[in-house]
């Protein structure tokens, strides 16, 4: 029995969302290899936390000191699972927008770790503190390093943008403006010839003209 290779599993889904249409993947599309595997993974953690939350919200008490103890954690997890929904959808799209998701991602997990520990009683803070140190501070690591890598890349974008731009300047004008040929410029350059000829014409006639 053959172990499937998880990097080409990975490699497979995300071949199947193509690129978002951005300027910016026109000139350099993101193939990191941990942002290929970002939209895969975090479309999966986003699915888990669906049962997660539905678990959350029937298994704890509605009262603990506060009022709508299930509920807030419940929703909390909802936001939690949206924004790695996002985050996923665009790591695989390579958009400009993972860096603001990935942001958002890892301050909810940060603050999802920190109040569980904080909020556990007894023995089950150990989960909670195993739970943080494996999987929720180590995401929120790898949403830091997202955000970060997409802004560098982002400059590296704009400078190749402004190339582009700088080089349709140099050959053909301003984007959209329309494109003269060299009929018209030859008609230009006619024009212009047949203007100086008249204007040399009238010169030298009043030159000619006797003082009256």
């Amino acid at each position: 029995m053959t172990i499937p290779d998880p990097d080409k599993i990975v490699s497979t889904i995300d071949a199947m969302v193509p690129p978002a249409p951005e300027p910016e993947n026109s000139v350099l599309t993101d193939e990191s290899r941990l942002v290929r595997w970002t939209g895969p993974l975090f479309a999966v953690f986003s699915l888990i936390l669906l049962p997660w939350t539905i678990y959350i919200a029937g298994s704890l008490p509605s009262r603990q000191v506060s009022t709508n103890n299930d509920v807030a954690w419940a929703g909390f997890d909802v936001l939690l699972m949206l924004a790695l929904a996002s985050t996923a959808y665009f790591a695989l799209r390579r958009s400009r927008y993972l860096a603001t998701a990935a942001t958002a991602t890892a301050t909810l997990l940060v603050v999802d770790a920190w109040f569980d520990v904080l909020t556990t009683p007894g023995v089950q803070r150990i989960e909670s503190i195993a739970l943080a140190a494996l999987v929720e501070l180590p995401l929120a690591a790898v949403c830091i390093w997202l955000s970060g890598h997409t802004e560098q890349l982002e400059e590296r974008r704009i400078v190749l943008l402004m190339r582009r731009y700088r080089g349709r300047l140099h050959r053909g004008g301003l984007p959209g403006a329309p494109r003269q040929g060299r009929r018209g410029q030859s008609r230009r350059c006619q024009e212009r010839r047949r203007s100086r000829q008249v204007q040399c014409a009238e010169r030298r006639g009043r030159r000619r003209v006797p003082p009256g």
